[in-house]
């Protein structure tokens, strides 16, 4: 039989992070060259891949295995190169229709992140398919793709090969395992025996690394075993099955924490999952080889807050500390005319030139400054300096800043000096029905679609009111009926959430007043453009054009009763 050939497409765009991937090439190269199997395949290389010339090496090559190697941006497509070596994202469906041409393509391996989405596209048209469902680091992809290619070599079939490249990963003791997703074109076997056996001939024949459709495989979108289940508090682990991506959010925000002084601004009310967001955000950082610094304003403490002074030299030390640095800010805080200068100067000379990597600086619950317009001013004003510093100064370059909070930014800044019209703004919404039903299933729940659609009408597509819901009947703890009567009361489910809503209510009388003119009405209310804004930030209502209505059944059951 004619050795199969293995297309090798790489990209790494001028305007991403570095990947290794020549060391990727290389390792694959090696591996095969030691196996059993190394005269059953011929392996081509294209380098900085662009559309052109991915089509141009199909059509010459025919191969039966692509790979790919590079970044991937999720739904907006993997990103191959443009004719200046910068970034050129290609859709899925221009992939699906491209691979659909070519039938010699036995398996497609896609070494990107977040390309699951291409994944399911390409394999309505090729037998087997390999995706990522996250971010990953350049350890884990290379580790994945040198078992995967190395049981290949010795003949295994491309399921039993998957399987080799996650325990790779597994045995490196990468954090990355349930990242590669193998998708199998619809009319092939979906079953794999528990100990696959390598394929091999009884005759004189030696054993040929097949892709037939006949193997029998494993169905990696089945459930077999009952699912470990998390109260819903708080922030979501990073490897927790039921933090559910709301794309194309998580996409762009990955993209962008990686560019050189880039800025992103999160912001959504409390529990819609900011912080979950934030943490991902770093951990992809630190996937492509940054330093990252996570400093939630909730630490600080009120005198320290009231004085400027004393606050920029909390929020030095605590980057610092988080560094692992020595504190040097005796050394810097003397001298330099202006505390806001001092700052700037300590991160400037000391903090910035002191790491090898850049920097991601994720400022959680920035909230807590608004509420002191005496520093806000001048501590955000000096975050848009840092950014717009990064613009034309290598050193600030080598800072991204993340800014993370729940209200509506009402210190007075300019606009010059804002840190809240600049960068990648992000403001997340609820859960769509996809993504709903995506929970659902991860808890391993059967409902009917009556029962669903209670449940939306309920809570809607808030994501902290969702889980907490399905946790409980997962649980069994109660009742789908049990749920519905006891939710929009005090001693229900929600009761500690309903009662924060209440207090911020009543704390603000022309909040309350507007609030109290939405609730019984079953139509759009339109009210005084500042409440609306005011209700919409704290995630009561949602617009309906220019009126507003609550967000869910449960504010509206249980405000009537209440205002």
């Amino acid at each position: 039989m004619a050795a199969k050939t293995i297309l090798i497409l790489t990209a790494n765009p001028s305007d991403t992070s570095r990947l290794r991937l020549d060391e990727e090439v290389r390792e694959i190269q090696a591996g095969l060259n030691l196996s059993a199997e190394r005269d059953s395949f011929n392996v081509v290389s294209q380098w900085a891949t662009r559309p052109d010339d991915l089509r141009r090496a199909l059509l010459k090559y025919q191969p039966q295995i692509v790979h790919f190697s590079g970044h991937g941006a999720g739904a907006a497509g993997l990103l191959l190169e443009n004719d200046t070596g910068e970034t050129k994202p290609v859709s899925s469906i221009a992939l699906s229709r491209l691979f659909r041409l070519f039938t010699s393509v036995e398996c497609v391996l896609l070494n990107a992140c977040y390309s699951q989405h291409q994944a399911e596209a390409v394999v309505e048209h090729v037998d087997y398919v390999v995706g990522m469902t996250n971010a990953m680091g350049d350890r884990a992809a290379i580790e994945f793709a040198v078992g995967f290619y190395d049981a290949l070599g010795y003949g295994h079939p491309v399921p039993f090969a998957y399987e080799v490249g996650l325990s790779a990963i597994a045995l490196e003791g990468i954090d990355e395992v349930a990242t590669p997703i193998l998708k199998i074109r619809k009319g092939l076997t979906e079953k794999l025996d528990k100990s696959p056996e390598p394929q091999t001939s009884k005759t004189s024949n030696k054993a040929k690394p097949e892709l037939e459709p006949e193997t029998k495989q494993r169905s990696v979108a089945k459930i077999d075993k009952p699912i470990t289940l998390e109260e819903p508090e708080g922030l979501v682990p990073l490897d927790s099955p039921f933090y559910i991506e709301r794309l194309p959010i998580e996409t762009d925000c990955y993209e962008t924490v990686v560019r050189p002084g880039s800025l992103i601004r999160i912001k959504a009310p409390r529990q819609l999952g900011k912080t979950s967001l934030l943490v991902r955000s770093m951990a992809h950082a630190r996937a492509h080889g940054f330093e990252t610094v996570r400093l939630s304003f909730q630490t600080s403490d009120n005198e320290t807050l009231n004085d400027l002074d004393e606050f920029l030299q909390w929020f030095c030390c605590s980057v610092t500390e988080e560094l692992d640095l020595e504190d040097r800010l005796a050394d810097y805080w003397k001298g330099a005319r202006g505390i806001v200068r001092r700052c700037q100067r300590y991160f400037e000379r000391y903090l910035l030139k002191e790491l090898d990597q850049p920097l991601v600086l994720g400022l959680d619950e920035v909230d807590q400054v608004f509420e002191h317009p005496e520093i806000a001013t001048d501590f955000f004003g000096m975050l848009r300096v840092w950014h717009e510093e990064g613009k034309t100064n290598p050193i600030w370059r080598k800072l991204n800043l993340v800014i993370v909070h729940s209200k509506e930014v009402y210190v007075p800044l300019s606009i010059n000096r804002s840190p809240f019209n600049v960068g990648l703004p992000l403001e997340l919404r609820q859960l769509n029905a996809d993504e709903i039903e995506t929970l659902i299933a991860r808890h391993q729940l059967s409902l009917s679609a009556h029962q669903k659609q209670q449940l939306v009408e309920l809570v809607g597509g808030h994501p902290y009111l969702m889980r907490a819901a399905l946790y409980q009947l997962a649980r069994g703890r109660m009742s789908l009926t049990q749920l519905m009567e006891e939710a929009p009361t005090e001693g229900g489910l929600y009761s500690d959430h309903l009662r924060r809503h209440l207090l911020n209510l009543e704390a603000d009388s022309a909040l309350l007043r507007a609030f109290k003119q939405v609730i019984p009405s079953y139509q759009p209310v339109q009210i005084g453009s500042t409440e609306a804004f005011k209700l919409h930030s704290m995630g009561l209502v949602k617009y309906d054009g220019n009126a507003v209505v609550p967000l869910c059944g449960l504010y509206r059951q249980y405000f009537q009763s209440r205002l």
